[in-house]
Formats: structure tokens, C-alpha cells, sequence
């Protein structure tokens, strides 16, 4: 038996879910069948939690590093905070965006001033039917809607490799919560930017809710919950290192260049964007001036051709539909960067792409390269 996102089984897991706790049924009923548990966020209390609940009595367990190298984390007043989002949003046009808001409520009307500012936004939350969250889901990942606003019910499950920008639109319940819905982006390890509008002022929308918990042990894990992400917010120096300590991984490196408090450290000069105050200094995949010992020194992560890269995704998208999958089934973000690198015209040139093999050079070689030679003249 497989147990995908086993964190739900641990009532000290962020994302407890009691109908999880029928699996303990699995080792009484099956005594001989192997078990494996997997989870991408668990605490070390969570880990003995999920041992104890799946009555595992001498398990294996591998832990691997929490550290995802390729995302960006920063920390932005949440004042303004649509104004923000727009700004954000047009360093990213057209790629993938998950902004999650506190409630339902809020959801809507954030997808609806997007809408109304002819951006293309879904919504996700439980009180949209099964179906409609279904289609709306499907959209986000066949690329018909770039952004899904939502609540934390949207993600679980969801492997859309493509996300460059998740945006919490409020103050997240934990640390672990926070991670988990984070770690949607870049999963194709790619650049990925992670933003958080933080706001003292929605903690007391959670210590309503915490308020209600009559569990007196359960209420003050909550409230600690509540507790570190207000520290993450309020971080004067590295986010990463907060965040992996937090499930008690060592960080070693004083200085990650991947958040905003250690761009800060790096005295990055910020670059106007689309004529708003949002830096690009730490987005990755944008160019930016770093200034170290004096010295100054261009840094560019997008060495790609964007030009033929638009061309690629538009024939990425008619080649999807005609197949009836998601784009990138069809070739990932990585394969048409590596394309619009390279300029393959030749089968052996083309499968020296990274997630390219013979199938796909067989599928789709002829029409990309022919779109490579076109565009090359």
C-alpha cells in the first residue's frame, strides 16, 4: 500500500484529516503487505505520528532534504496589496500563478477584479461543487486559465510542473501549511518565485478561529503554528534557513542569494518593472546589477531566446489540444528553454534536450525543429 501526502493521518500535521485514521485498519487486515508512507512536509512530530497511527513497528525511514534550491522566497507589506499583485503578475505574462487567499469570499472577488483587469483567473474552493472545481482544475492545467486564486483546499495532488509564481494573499496557519503550498511551484526546477503579503493585521482573523478549538492542547499547537509564521514574516535575516530549520534541517550557508533577505545582504540595486516600486532584483529569470566588493556584475538567468520560447508554448498549446493532455505532457518549460538555447535541427541535436527522448524526437521532433528553422530564417 502506497499513502501519498501521509502528513493528514497526524493530527499534527497541517493539513489533518480524521477519515485518515481508517488506514490504521491497513496492517490489522493485511499483516503481510508492505507499507510505504510518503509526505513532502513533516516535522519530526509528524514523522513519529504517522509511525505510530499506521502501526509501523520497525519502519525505514528516509528523509531527504526539504531544500528547493530553484525557489525564491520574499516577504511583501501587504498594503495595496491588488496593486501588488498586478506587478507581480506582469513579470510572469502568460506562465502559471497560484495566489491562495483565507476564504471563499475573498477568492471570488480577487478572481473577479483579475478578470476585470483582463487577466484570465480561475477559483478553487469547497464551495464550488466537485464538478466545477474538477473544470476549473482541468483549465489550470491545460493552460486554458494562467491563474488559479484559491483557497488551501486547491493543490493537493495537483503535479502541474510550471507554476512560476504562488502568491499567499494572507497569513498562512503554519509553517508547514506555508511550505506545502509553496512547493507547487517550479517543479520542473526551474526558477520559481514564492511571495508572501504579510499583515499583523490577519492574525486576528486566525485567533478567531482559534479561539473555537475546545482542545485545550490542540488550541496552543495552533496558536504556536500561528506564532512562527508571524516570526517568518517578520525575519530580519535568512528565510530559507528559517524554514528548513523549522523541520530540522541544519542550513549551513550564511547567506542562501535566493531570498529577499539575503538580496538584501548582497546589496542588489533594484531595477524598475513595468513602472511600479516591485523590484526584480530577486526574481529569478529576470536581469538584475549585483554589486559585490565593489565590483559590478551583470547576472542573467534568462539566457534563453524569449522570442522562439513564445513561439514553442503557442505550438506546444495546438499540438496539447489536438492531443487532448496538459502542454506539458507534450514538452516541459526545461525542454523548450533548452530548445530555444541549443536551436536543435538535427534528430541527434534535438535529443540531447533534456526531456527529450525517442518518442517524443518520433512525436514531435519534425514540427518543433521545423519551428526552430522558420524562425531562424
Amino acid at each position: 500500500f502506497a499513502i501519498d501526502e501521509a502528513h493528514c493521518i497526524s493530527e499534527w500535521g497541517h493539513d489533518f484529516r480524521p477519515d485518515y485514521r481508517n488506514l490504521n485498519q491497513l496492517r490489522t487486515n493485511f499483516p503481510n503487505i508492505p507499507i510505504i508512507a510518503l509526505t513532502a512536509t513533516a516535522t519530526q512530530k509528524v514523522r513519529e505520528d504517522i509511525v505510530k497511527q499506521l502501526n509501523l513497528p520497525a519502519p525505514h525511514i528516509f528523509t531527504s532534504s526539504f531544500n528547493r534550491e530553484n525557489l525564491s522566497y520574499e516577504v511583501l507589506p501587504k498594503k495595496e496589496s491588488f496593486n501588488t499583485i498586478l506587478s507581480l503578475i506582469a513579470l510572469y505574462p502568460k506562465e502559471s500563478v497560484i495566489i491562495y487567499c483565507f476564504s471563499r469570499k475573498d477568492t471570488e472577488a480577487l478572481a473577479a477584479k483579475l478578470n476585470a483587469n483582463g487577466h484570465n483567473a480561475g477559483t478553487y474552493h469547497a464551495g464550488l461543487n466537485a464538478d466545477k472545481r474538477r473544470e476549473n482544475q482541468d483549465k489550470f492545467i491545460r493552460d486554458d486559465i494562467h491563474i488559479m486564486v484559491a483557497t488551501i483546499a486547491f493543490g493537493m495532488g495537483i503535479d502541474k510542473p510550471d507554476v512560476r509564481l504562488v502568491i499567499h494573499h494572507s497569513l498562512p496557519k503554519s509553517i508547514e501549511g506555508y511550505y506545502q503550498e509553496t512547493g507547487r511551484a517550479g517543479r520542473d526546477g526551474l526558477p520559481a518565485r514564492c511571495v508572501l503579503l504579510f499583515s499583523t493585521a490577519d492574525k486576528f482573523k486566525q485567533d478567531y478561529f482559534i479561539s473555537l478549538i475546545s482542545d485545550m492542547e490542540e488550541k496552543a499547537q495552533a496558536q504556536s503554528n500561528l506564532d512562527q509564521t508571524l516570526q517568518y514574516g517578520r525575519l530580519d535575516s535568512c528565510r530559507r534557513k528559517f524554514l528548513l530549520g523549522y523541520f530540522n534541517e541544519d542550513y549551513d550557508k550564511s547567506n542562501c542569494a535566493n531570498c529577499d533577505r539575503c538580496v538584501a545582504f548582497e546589496k542588489l540595486i533594484p531595477v524598475k518593472v513595468a513602472d511600479t516600486s516591485i523590484s526584480a532584483a530577486s526574481t529569478p529569470g529576470y536581469s538584475y546589477l549585483a554589486e559585490r566588493d565593489g565590483k559590478k556584475a551583470h547576472v542573467d538567468d534568462s539566457d534563453h531566446d524569449t522570442d522562439l520560447f513564445d513561439i514553442l508554448k503557442q505550438l506546444r498549446m495546438r499540438e496539447s489540444q489536438r492531443l487532448g493532455v496538459a502542454p506539458y505532457i507534450v514538452f516541459g518549460d526545461k525542454a523548450l528553454r533548452g530548445m530555444c538555447v541549443t536551436k536543435p535541427q538535427t534528430d541527434a541535436a534535438f535529443l540531447k534536450i533534456n526531456g527529450v527522448g525517442d518518442k517524443k524526437l518520433k512525436k514531435f521532433g519534425k514540427k518543433f525543429m521545423t519551428a526552430i528553422k522558420e524562425y531562424e530564417g
